[in-house]
């Protein structure tokens, strides 16, 4: 399979993921795709989850966080690296300034679940704590910024963030080239726009999906319309997905994601509790948002083979929503 070039003005080409997998191969792990035949029984498709789960601190934000810090110049990255961040992109973050070498400050909403502010501790990471809202996000990072000089690795509205994500798809789709659909979940966007475009570049007819909670679908409402949409109040049990879609990921979207859906809490926690049961593996709620969309609304995805990225297992396991 070879990639075409993408359309001029997206902020990455597929050119640019090949170059991320060859910069962050000795960092993350190339992880597993597991299959189910009962879940294909219950869903009435094949069934295919890219565990990142597996991956380096548990989620696919290790791919994205490590392109970006290796691609730093040795100059900017002497100062160190900031990020806001709910949890995975933290850790993430902070892993790859050990592997380089350098300093990571975490701005971190204060309601973060534990096991997500214990891995940016273990892994050495300075953290900020925030209220629970992008304006404090961002006003904490500007502030590290001013003060220490350090580069801003945003979680994911940057193109080598992006870039690095989209390694998840590369790998997905060369061990499953016959996907007829492509299924991630969406926080800020840069997990499916990175995807998107080299699930495009490699299959043009592959069906690719994005999937959100109801209770934070300004991605649903910023495809729908065509132009960026916000949230006021992102109240979902998928800490991960509460992040505002980024610029960069909405130009992705409108070209190159075929649908976008919507699902309720209670699906979610119906996803998560069904994967953890017949795949015998841990997830978070972020990464049942997915298999939620299986549960009512399949007849709204295309095709018999269905590529579904588990994005991580981080979860807080005296907390369980059932």
């Amino acid at each position: 399979m070879s990639a075409e070039n993408s359309k001029v003005g997206l902020p990455i080409s597929p050119d640019d993921i090949y170059k991320a997998a060859k910069r962050i191969g000795p960092y993350v792990h190339r992880t597993p795709v597991l299959t189910s035949a009962r879940l294909n029984e219950i869903f009435g498709a094949e069934l295919f989850f890219k565990c990142e789960n597996f991956q380096h601190i548990g989620a696919f934000k290790a791919r994205g966080a490590h392109n970006a810090v290796f691609a730093l110049n040795d100059a900017d990255a002497s100062k160190g690296v900031v990020a806001h961040s709910s949890g995975n992109h933290a850790a993430a973050l902070c892993l790859a300034a050990v592997n380089r070498g350098i300093s990571a400050k975490i701005v971190m909403p204060h309601n973060s679940a534990r096991v997500k502010i214990d891995a940016v501790k273990r892994l050495g990471g300075e953290i900020n704590f925030c209220e629970p809202s992008i304006s404090a996000r961002e006003a904490g990072v500007e502030d590290i910024m001013a003060r220490t000089g350090a580069a801003l690795v945003h979680p994911y509205n940057d193109a080598h963030v992006i870039a690095g994500q989209g390694t998840t798809a590369l790998e997905f789709l060369e061990e499953c080239p016959d996907l007829d659909a492509l299924l991630a979940p969406i926080g800020g966007g840069g997990l499916l726009s990175g995807c998107a475009i080299i699930a495009k570049a490699l299959k043009e007819n592959i069906f690719v999906c994005g999937v959100e909670p109801l209770h934070a679908n300004d991605a649903f409402r910023s495809w729908k319309s065509g132009t960026m949409q916000t949230n006021t109040n992102a109240e979902t049990i998928a800490d991960g997905l509460r992040g505002q879609l980024g610029d960069m990921a909405l130009d992705i979207f409108l070209e190159k994601i075929d649908h976008v859906i919507e699902v309720s809490e209670e699906d979610i926690v119906q996803a998560m509790r069904l994967v953890w049961s017949e795949l015998k593996i841990v997830i978070e709620p972020s990464s049942a948002v997915p298999v939620a969309s299986l549960l009512k609304q399949r007849a709204c995805i295309s095709g018999d083979k269905i590529g579904i990225v588990v994005s991580g297992g981080n979860v807080d396991l005296d907390a369980l929503p059932w």
